[in-house]
């Protein structure tokens, strides 16, 4: 089994627009890329390729190591598609999808599986903050409002296992202001 992970993100300066009420411009993109640190630290060594489609971003995931994806003109679902075809296409089996927005990821490794679909909610059950899927299957990503549920339907439709985990430094992803309470980069 080779697996990789997929981490899409876009613009640091972008990014995070509904903190707009507590955090100023470059507080948000300081923010973002810390977070995006995390979770490239957090795949160990685990090949790593960030999706994106921003220079800065794309230095970026180049000093941390990892490859880059350049998926331009499309959006979160297409670009993490575009990734994985390229995993694919390099004989990896087994491909992790992790947010970019996931402040206490700590080890990727918990979510990689060696069966179905791995998949971690949000904290709210809606979202999928993390996804491992077999590589070879085509699955549709459906990112977004809900995707949990989607995603465990697409799953069902499938016939693949879908199997949930629940680490805690892994369902905790940053959206809108009160996700900031009692979060510290640090820990």
């Amino acid at each position: 089994m080779r697996s990789a992970v997929v981490v899409p993100v876009k613009s640091f300066r972008l990014a995070k627009a509904r903190l707009a009420p507590v955090l100023d411009d470059d507080a948000r993109a300081a923010l973002a890329r810390a977070m995006a640190d995390r979770v490239v630290s957090a795949a160990g060594s685990i090949p790593v390729l960030v999706a994106c489609d921003d220079e800065e971003v794309a230095a970026w995931a180049r000093s941390r190591g990892a490859e880059v994806a350049w998926t331009p003109d499309t959006d979160l679902n297409g670009s993490v598609t575009e990734a994985v075809e390229i995993l694919t296409n390099r004989g990896v089996t087994r491909v992790t999808v992790a947010h970019s927005d996931l402040p206490r990821a700590r080890d990727l490794s918990l979510v990689v599986g060696t069966r179905g679909i791995v998949a971690v909610p949000d904290r709210r059950d809606d979202g999928t903050n993390v996804l491992t899927v077999p590589s070879h299957i085509g699955f549709p990503f459906s990112y977004g409002p809900g995707s949990f549920a989607r995603h465990r339907e697409l799953a069902n439709k499938m016939g693949v296992e879908f199997i949930v985990v629940r680490p805690p430094e892994l369902t905790w992803d940053v959206d809108d202001p009160e996700d900031l309470e009692g979060l510290d980069l640090c820990d």
